[in-house]
């Protein structure tokens, strides 16, 4: 099993850069696995701009729904697989398994545990960006209130089953957790 990195933290926080930071630091070959889907114009917006500022050196698969078959396709060819981000992965099982009128949480949860059994299996490396969705008012609607906990019982999942969990703060990493490996510098105090 190879290692498993959780890097969470609020929107807007930094966890794309600390997660691409840390992956050039893990290897060369880098591939970038996207869940967002650009259904709108500002959406494509952002997208381009991530692109842009990870640069050639980045393989991006884009995969909205289908992660852990996605992941399991990668393993093995590149030295780090960074996926960004869970969250928003979550939000397109969400829509999909709503609008299908079957038992959303459950489904969801289930692409979870294949998600966590993917991640057992592989050989490659995996950063995983999500965000932390609980620390703000409870949402005023249903669907608010289900995407939150299952955003939350998701987090605290894969964070038990990662090897190191990151939360960035105001651009600013702080490790929560990491195994008797010696941990990789994402911070150095630098300018």
């Amino acid at each position: 099993m190879s290692r498993t990195i959780l890097i969470t933290g609020g929107a807007r926080s930094g966890k794309s850069a600390i997660a691409e930071k840390l992956a050039r630091e893990t290897g060369d070959s880098l591939c970038y696995l996207a869940t967002a889907q650009a259904l709108d114009g500002e959406m494509e917006e952002r997208v381009k701009r991530h692109r842009e500022r990870r640069g050639a050196e980045w393989s991006t698969v884009e995969e909205p729904l289908q992660l852990a078959q996605a992941l399991a396709g990668c393993d093995g060819r590149y030295q780090v697989i960074l996926v960004d981000c869970i969250t928003l992965w979550l939000s397109n099982l969400l829509f999909k398994y709503e609008q299908s009128g079957t038992g959303a949480e459950d489904l969801i949860l289930a692409e979870v545990e294949r998600l966590q059994n993917a991640l057992q299996a592989m050989v490659t490396p995996v950063i995983m960006v999500t965000n932390e969705v609980g620390m703000g008012i409870v949402p005023e609607n249903s669907l608010a209130r289900l995407f939150r906990d299952i955003a939350g019982r998701t987090n605290q999942e894969l964070a038990a089953a990662a090897d190191e969990v990151h939360v960035v703060i105001s651009g600013i990493p702080l490790k929560l957790k990491y195994t008797s490996q010696p941990p990789v510098t994402v911070f150095d105090g630098g300018a």
